[in-house]
């Protein structure tokens, strides 16, 4: 095939991928099960080439690049809370699924152990693509969505030293002591490898300051990773999720601010990219998989029933292995979340594009390969039809909620104060007596802003009141059009370097990217906001009330006698009295608290409860 004919089916299948799943998106339909489903009906199209997809392209040209924009996005702190859960299922839950598989399939089909165990270790890992794509819409807690990404990054490793053994097994070189030495070298050295190369890197970015260097640098972190690790025989896998891992964990220490930016923005769009095109070209593969099964001389009848029977194995192997494992656990008193956590990570074992990558690695000796590779297909596909359309409905069943963006937003502006307040008194510490005044004003009066802007959004919608930072960003937004109208407008007359206008129009794009922009859609006022537990490191949360007879409800008195408009109201634990914001012009509250010393006050506007101590500056 010419080149320029391979390039054309490459631009029309991200660009087919990409139209699909910014529809899924648009209607909030799955985009893993749109784009294999659209894959298959257009494999059957006459005018649709057939694709063969080299196992190769995948485990070195796709896996590396999707698993670590996974992982630098993976919280290490998360990660290790929940390392036993992780392990419980990446290892011990993979070789069950794998000799579950494995007794199905040499009971119905005649075929050796060694090839039952092979296709075994292909369908047991979940995929991080299909996990985290399905996570990410449902809305899952942020425990359930860290141990299925934790698992999904890790499992892959066991199953492809299982898948190896298998193999080895096959040829009649399979040594039983070896199979543990495998995954030992195997885990431990991609550690190790992913350890070395992160640290290699780290060294690296600490020197430099260019972000597109550091952007090119990041684009070669996974195959930097992967390859030596499986040059020397140990995971891949294992090398680029601990390299991700640890560059993530890392990078607001090694990277300047626009590094991380640009790193960010990258990753997500070919993390974008890779998914939708892998999910589209893993639907273009049924055709070819399905005629090469039919032909294969077995029964039709027995291909159903094998494809049937696998595929419920796979499925229902998950609940089988978490539930005893979750009340030994409850037993032990190790464990005491709610058994609604296991039923939907038990419930979340969608596999993709590793499963299919994996059996196309099986030697072309392989008995009964073109029905081993339905098996696969059928399980991918079975999968994300089968968990990812009722996981959603699985969800709002038991009544679990991910992520509230109240909480979220209170919790955000809490730790913001904690930070301004802290580059405050790094400001006091540096001031100078050469220090203009004017200069000194100007970063406070900024970070002021930035913080009333993440305390404005517990109040009241916008909607319903113009907080100061609202008008700002209104006002500030319509100065940058005109500023941007008159950049462009010389840039027309052709009477500035084309260079300079690049660069006053980066930086009035910049602020632009800086300004806050909430969405009033976004805002959740169905819930009360609160943040239970939080007061156990501060005495003075500790012994206010939660709540009390206000002496004045629903008004500061002090705006009104001074004629000014508060923006929201917070109550004094101590003595009563409502007082206004801190984005209020009066400033009122923190004023009582500065004449008073009374050191907790509670919000009351409508739908929130939470409390807020001024001296040791924590949420309770």
């Amino acid at each position: 095939m010419r080149p320029v004919h391979v390039a054309i089916e490459l631009v029309v299948l991200v660009a087919s991928a990409t139209a699909l799943a910014a529809l899924a998106r648009r209607f909030g339909v799955s985009e893993p099960l749109v784009l294999t489903l659209a894959g298959v009906g257009a494999s059957y199209l006459p005018y649709v080439p057939e694709i063969q997809l080299d196992p190769e392209i995948v485990l070195l040209g796709l896996l590396p690049p999707l698993l670590y924009t996974a992982a630098i996005r993976t919280s290490l702190v998360d990660f290790r809370a929940n390392v036993r859960g992780i392990a419980l299922l990446s290892v011990g839950l993979v070789l069950f699924s794998t000799f579950a598989v494995a007794a199905v399939v040499w009971w119905m089909l005649p075929v050796p152990f060694a090839v039952a165990v092979a296709l075994g270790a292909v369908v047991a890992p979940p995929d991080a693509v299909a996990a985290t794509a399905i996570a990410r819409r449902v809305g899952m807690p942020r425990r359930i969505v860290t141990i299925l990404e934790g698992e999904s990054l890790c499992n892959d490793a066991t199953a492809l030293v299982t898948l190896r053994t298998a193999i080895a097994a096959m040829a009649g070189t399979y040594e039983l002591w070896r199979a543990g030495l495998d995954f030992l070298v195997a885990a431990g050295g991609g550690a190790l490898v992913g350890v070395v190369v992160a640290v290699a890197l780290a060294t690296l970015r600490r020197r430099i300051t260019d972000p597109v260097l550091d952007t090119t640098l990041s684009f070669l972190a996974p195959f930097v990773a992967y390859l030596p690790a499986e040059e020397i025989g140990a995971s891949g896998v294992i090398a680029v999720v601990t390299c991700g891992i640890i560059l993530g964990h890392g990078a607001p220490k090694w990277q300047s601010a626009a590094s991380r930016i640009a790193e960010r923005t990258n990753w997500r769009t070919i993390q974008f990219i890779l998914e939708s095109s892998v999910f589209l070209i893993i639907g273009l593969q049924v055709r070819a998989i399905v005629d090469g099964a039919w032909r294969s001389g077995l029964g039709h009848d027995t291909l159903a029933l094998t494809a049937v029977a696998v595929l419920a194995t796979v499925v229902l192997i998950r609940p089988v292995w978490i539930f005893p494992w979750t009340f030994v656990f409850r037993v032990l008193g190790r464990e005491d979340t709610p058994l609604t956590e296991p039923a939907v990570v038990s419930w979340a074992g969608m596999r993709g594009v590793v499963t299919l990558a994996a059996v196309l690695l099986l030697p072309d000796t392989t008995p009964q390969l073109p029905v081993l590779e339905l098996l696969a297909l059928v399980v991918v596909a079975g999968t994300l039809l089968l968990q990812g359309t009722s996981l959603p409905w699985l969800v709002r069943l038991l009544k679990l909620r991910g992520p509230s963006r109240a909480e979220d937003a209170l919790l955000e502006a809490s730790l913001l104060q904690q930070a301004v307040s802290a580059g405050l008194a790094e400001l006091d510490i540096r001031i100078t007596p050469d220090t203009p005044e004017a200069v000194v004003q100007s970063l406070r009066d900024r970070v002021t802003w930035q913080t009333n802007a993440a305390w404005e959004r517990l109040g009241r919608p916008e909607s319903e009141q113009a907080t100061p930072t609202a008008e700002y960003r209104r006002l500030r937004l319509a100065m940058l059009r005109a500023e941007r109208e008159i950049v462009l407008r010389v840039r027309d007359s052709g009477g500035v370097d084309y260079e300079i206008l690049q660069s006053v129009l980066a930086r009035l794009d910049l602020e632009e990217s800086m300004i806050d922009r909430f969405d009033e859609t976004e805002d959740d006022r169905a819930e009360t906001l609160a943040t239970p537990g939080s007061a156990e490191g501060c005495g003075h949360l500790r012994a206010a009330p939660l709540l009390r007879e206000p002496d004045a409800p629903d008004r500061c008195d002090e705006c009104i006698a001074e004629g000014l408009t508060w923006v929201h109201l917070r109550m004094c634990l101590t003595c009563g009295q409502i007082a206004c914001c801190d984005s209020s012009p009066g400033n009122h509250a923190t004023g009582h608290f500065r004449a008073t010393g009374h050191p907790v006050m509670r919000s009351v506007e409508p739908g929130e409860a939470w409390r807020w101590c001024y001296v040791d500056e924590l949420l309770g």
